[in-house]
């Protein structure tokens, strides 16, 4: 029997001490074995250099060689990014990615499939994809001013299938810098492409919410639909108000609505992890990122606790922590006032880009947003692909603008690795206005590292040899046979 203790935490021995006691140790060791044991055979000697051959360690031109050997493979490399806000949009991030992509391996295969998750390019996106037709028009924007906008038709469908993202008419990079307060801001401008859509003989209606820049429950939307709101006083809520004049909402007079609205589906792709209130509520988690202080910030919660209720009340059906409820300022409750259908994005989404296919055929997905911190799991384009990766067992690798608070939380998303965009600090603008060489070049970078674990992969690196010497091991161990 043999019995070990570790004594690692022991100081050392002298060492003269050491070795009189490993050469009688031994001496002794052997006379007793010798008495109950057969003699066993000698190992035969075997040099470190030896050892090292015995293990087929491709030397480091060779290994040079199957990285070659793989470039010119080409590997399959799918491009699925979201946009940067501000800055770039799907098709430019992607394309950004594909240029690196190939700076470093020009003989890689790569597919591109820009993401859209309801937000800035949803319409665009979809009708490429589909090859429909835009329609331009002008609106009331988030700030109350005319803005130029859009909507579109897909072009497969035999039912006349229109197109609208909120970000086109309230979307958050249309607010001025200096007007950002969620208070005031307004989605008025949505309901007018709605009814524009409506009026040119849509049958149903996929709506994107994402990148907002309001926070009014949707009621500016519902508003600019014949929606009528009250007070607690009786006093109708001037239309295109913002979240501010929401405090005191009471009631709702639906009688005035679109007619159309009763014939026509409407299918919005959201975030379904947003919830209108609590403290996850929508006012709560992406107010600040809009503009608002602390103190407007407990206002507009205060305010979607109203619209929570006033919808509910409506519609029969409680939706103040709703799935969707919250998403793009609480836009998803006002839409359900109307008898739209909250969906998870992406499954708008996949309907018509037909990701799981693409993510089949290729050996890495390298996907991209402005940011990637704990809120990315909760619906955000990159989580999303990664689970459909992983779901094919392909790795995934995000690259993002910042790198945020408990962005580490996106190894259990699926996502395998991840990296920022940024090569140094920086400010904000700087960023956006170099954001496509700094992307391009974070790409390329990925990409190298990506070729040298597959280089990696075709040898087995050899173990660390264990420390040798008697002084060391008597210091990790004592052995007693017995």
């Amino acid at each position: 029997m043999i019995i070990t203790r570790q004594l690692d935490d022991q100081p050392s021995l002298p060492t003269t001490f050491v070795n009189a006691f490993t050469v009688a140790y031994s001496n002794a060791k052997s006379t007793c074995r010798s008495q109950y044991q057969q003699p066993q055979p000698q190992q035969p000697t075997t040099s470190f250099s030896a050892t090292m051959g015995a293990q087929n360690i491709p030397a480091v031109s060779e290994r040079v060689m199957l990285g070659n050997q793989i470039a010119e493979n080409g590997p399959r490399i799918l491009i699925c990014p979201s946009g940067f806000k501000e800055s770039l949009g799907p098709n430019e991030v992607a394309d950004c990615i594909e240029a690196g992509v190939l700076r470093a391996v020009p003989t890689a295969k790569v597919m591109k499939a820009p993401m859209v998750d309801g937000g800035e390019g949803f319409t665009e996106a979809l009708v490429a994809t589909t090859g429909g037709q835009r329609r331009f028009l002008e609106v009331t924007g988030p700030v109350r001013e005319t803005v130029p906008s859009h909507y579109g038709f897909l072009g497969n469908t035999l039912t006349p299938t229109a197109v609208v993202e909120m970000a086109a008419a309230a979307g958050l990079s249309i607010v001025p810098r200096d007007q950002r307060n969620p208070l005031y801001t307004t989605t008025f401008g949505v309901g007018q492409l709605i009814k524009a859509a409506l009026d040119d003989g849509a049958m149903n209606i996929l709506l994107g919410c994402g990148d907002s820049g309001t926070c009014d429950g949707g009621i500016g939307m519902a508003q600019a639909l014949g929606a009528r709101f009250f007070t607690t006083k009786g006093t109708e809520i001037p239309p295109a108000q913002g979240g501010a004049s929401l405090t005191d909402l009471a009631a709702v007079d639906l009688s005035g609505l679109h007619p159309r609205l009763q014939e026509c589906s409407i299918d919005v792709a959201c975030n379904w992890h947003n919830v209108l209130c609590g403290p996850k509520g929508v006012a709560r988690v992406f107010g600040p990122q809009k503009g608002a202080t602390p103190t407007e910030v407990e206002l507009l919660d205060m305010a979607m606790i109203r619209v929570g209720t006033v919808v509910s009340d409506a519609i029969g059906k409680d939706i103040t922590y709703a799935p969707g409820s919250g998403a793009s300022g609480g836009m998803g409750a006002g839409l359900q006032l109307i008898g739209a259908q909250l969906h998870p994005r992406f499954d708008i989404i996949t309907k018509f880009l037909n990701i799981n296919s693409l993510v089949k055929d290729c050996d890495v997905v390298i996907t991209a947003e402005g940011g990637i911190d704990e809120q990315t799991p909760r619906g955000k384009i990159p989580a999303e692909v990664a689970r459909i990766a992983k779901s094919r067992g392909v790795p995934v690798i995000a690259l993002a603008g910042t790198v945020g608070k408990g962005a580490s939380c996106n190894y259990e998303a699926g996502i395998d690795a991840y990296a920022s965009i940024l090569q140094a600090p920086v400010t904000l603008q700087v960023a956006i206005e170099e954001a496509e060489r700094l992307l391009t070049d974070a790409a390329e970078s990925v990409t190298r590292m990506v070729m040298v674990g597959c280089s990696l992969k075709r040898f087995r690196a050899p173990s660390p040899l264990p420390p040798t010497g008697p002084a060391m091991a008597f210091k990790r161990s004592r052995t007693f046979y017995y």
